[in-house]
């Protein structure tokens, strides 16, 4: 119980009503469940506490569920509203929210934690909280950049309030989201600001268990996308970390996306999309240092594993990566980054297919490696092999974009017809020392207007 605040046994609805009408800060403590026929408010001040968080069960049947006002909390309890509303969510109007405390919660619809002009802090701290059903798709407050709209996520924080004088201030900690086969509509976390310059939040930590999620999108969507764990721009974040699956199951589902910056990001178990156009990584922002310990595989048309679009990355590392789709590129990269390393296989099965890249439904041959114009590896590291099994596909392609150094211990391999294994084209640039190419019906290198920085060592079959 908070410190100077006294205790308000809670039994019925007419208990929780009386003792919302306080006038001094007050910790309500819920002994049973209450079905509420209205959404209720918490004052400046009140808490909310659950003796038993199985047994405690909080109902909203007919829509919003609790409003939070500023230095509230909630704690040990179950709340359900239905999933297209928002189960827990901010109210507007306040300057200073102070600390809102989310603790040890099962929630079923939307948390919402959103600020809006108006609103200049908030302290978020969030400790075990499971999302079981959302459904964030119809909400207004999205974010636009690169040609594309994003879903809210089943845990949405989101400063949107453009003054530069605006901040949130969060630690999210033990989160998880939907179920195995049974994700929840929209994105699964989604944290953004206003915008890369104003209305920003500062992360101290994100971690979760397993996230699941798919934002129901039609095939061929071009302007819309959901991620399962979303950090949108405007966002620092110091560290996130994956101790579950992160699972997308629809079109332009992306599995772990940022448009912001994030020091550390550790994936400790499998990233798996399987919708069209589902990218495993896709980092438009800036990050530190990249970590996937478990697989990353994708099933979906166009579905690739990782993508370099914009910013930067300092230092990226992989066990694995397999696509499975047309398309589906392993790896490819537009924009200068770090080191790259693959601890095993980079694997692709498609052939040549449709893929979303900014907002733009194009067609892509699902490559192994790529870089693109604009796109510069400083060194790329594989422990295992580079393979392409699709038909007129290329396993190692440098297009215009540069690698500075390589160190792959397999093979570049291209084992369907018509394919090759290394492309060095349009002035790109790579060493190719000590690598061994083959392939089964096509060339082992081909070599159209670009440069072999180094050769020592190479061999092709």
């Amino acid at each position: 119980m908070p410190v100077n605040q006294s205790g308000r046994p809670v039994a019925s609805l007419v208990d929780l009503m009386s003792g919302l009408s306080g006038t001094e800060p007050r910790v309500l403590e819920l002994k049973t469940s209450v079905a509420c026929p209205h959404s209720i408010i918490l004052p400046p001040g009140f808490s909310l506490i659950g003796a038993d968080k199985d047994r405690c069960i909080l109902s909203f049947g007919n829509g919003d569920g609790i409003g939070l006002t500023a230095n509230n909390r909630v704690e040990n309890l179950t709340v359900i509203a239905p999933p297209a509303a928002r189960a827990i969510y901010t109210q507007t109007g306040i300057a200073d929210l102070g600390t809102l405390t989310l603790d040890n919660l099962a929630v079923t619809g939307q948390v919402s934690i959103i600020t809006h002009a108006g609103t200049d802090t908030l302290n978020l701290v969030v400790d075990g909280l499971h999302i079981a059903a959302c459904d964030a798709r119809r909400y207004s407050e999205q974010p636009q950049k690169y040609g594309v709209n994003v879903y809210q996520g089943a845990l949405t924080v989101y400063n949107f309030n453009g003054s530069t004088n605006s901040r949130i201030k969060a630690s999210l900690a033990h989160v998880s989201v939907g179920a195995k086969n049974a994700p929840v509509l929209g994105s699964g976390i989604f944290v953004s600001g206003f915008g890369d310059e104003s209305g920003l939040v500062e992360l101290d930590v994100l971690t979760t268990g397993a996230v699941h999620s798919t934002g129901m999108l039609p095939y061929g969507t071009a302007d819309m996308i959901t991620g399962g764990v979303f950090i949108v721009y405007g966002v620092h974040a110091k560290r996130v970390e994956h101790f579950g699956e992160v699972v997308t199951y629809g079109v332009n589902d992306m599995v772990l996306d940022t448009w912001g910056a994030v020091e550390t990001w550790i994936a400790h178990a499998p990233v798996v999309s399987y919708g069209p156009s589902g990218i495993g990584f896709v980092n438009f922002g800036t990050v530190g240092d990249f970590l996937a310990e478990a697989e990353i595989v994708t099933h979906g048309l166009g579905a690739r594993g990782f993508n370099q679009y914009d910013g930067t990355v300092k230092n990226i590392r992989f066990k694995s990566i397999e696509t499975f789709g047309d398309g589906s590129i392993g790896i490819q990269v537009s924009k200068p980054v770090g080191t790259i390393t693959v601890d095993g296989n980079v694997t692709t099965h498609g052939s040549i297919g449709n893929t979303l890249v900014k907002g733009v439904n194009i067609q892509l041959p699902a490559e192994a490696f790529g870089v693109k114009p604009g796109g510069i590896v400083e060194k790329l590291v594989v422990g295992g092999n580079l393979v392409t099994h699709g038909t007129k596909v290329t396993t190692y392609a440098i297009e215009g974009g540069r690698v500075n150094a390589i160190d792959i211990k397999g093979e570049v391999i291209a084992d369907g017809e018509s394919s090759n294994a290394v492309l060095v084209a349009d002035k790109g640039s790579t060493p190719l020392t000590k690598m061994r190419a083959r392939a089964k019906a096509g060339k082992a290198l081909v070599e159209a207007g670009g440069e072999i920085a180094d050769r020592t060592g190479f061999s092709a079959a």
